[in-house]
């Protein structure tokens, strides 16, 4: 929903049109630039380049996160927003190839950061008094969907208690009939 205006530039001090648009539209608009962002820094990071994954196995989960942002970010104000399925499945997923509660808190971490960044860039051509509001959203939704990462994390570790505990009571019952 982009709207173009005429504007004093304010660093050059010429006048010209400036294209405004929302912040869900840059975040569409700029996708693929806001998981390069990511991916950049998640390589900075010891921890999380410590597992080797592709690169489809490390940023796939991505556009379906950030298109539940730009859903959240069009949504009313009213409206309560949807649990995110593919933070589920994210959680899953990192519990799976080996991730660590804080690895998958500073991923979550680093996406806001990457957000931002893009945000930052595009600063000229976003509406001021709608920023805040927005990334106040983004930041909501990020989080609501590190909760159900986390929540999905921690049910497969329960998962991995109860069949650690079953297999112990298997092979005790096995050393009892061995020893009647």
């Amino acid at each position: 929903m982009a709207k173009s205006i005429n504007s004093a530039r304010v660093a050059g001090g010429s006048a010209g049109a400036v294209t405004i648009a929302t912040v869900a539209d840059i975040l569409e608009r700029d996708l693929d630039e806001v998981i390069q962002e990511w991916l950049a820094r998640v390589e900075n990071e010891p921890d999380l380049k410590a597992i080797p994954l592709s690169f489809e196995d490390r940023t796939g989960h991505l556009p379906q996160l950030l298109r539940d942002v730009i859903v959240r970010l069009r949504l009313d104000d009213e409206t309560k927003a949807p649990i995110s399925q593919a933070a589920a499945h994210h959680g899953d997923l990192r519990a799976q190839q080996g991730y660590t509660v804080a690895m998958a808190v500073e991923e979550s971490r680093l996406l806001q950061v990457s957000i931002f960044t893009m945000l930052h860039k595009s600063q000229n051509h976003l509406e001021f008094t709608k920023v805040l509001p927005d990334v106040v959203t983004i930041a909501d939704e990020v989080d609501a969907q590190l909760k159900e990462q986390m929540l999905r994390f921690m049910a497969s570790d329960a998962a991995k208690v109860t069949a650690a505990a079953k297999v112990a009571a298997t092979a005790k019952m096995a050393k009892v009939a061995k020893l009647a």
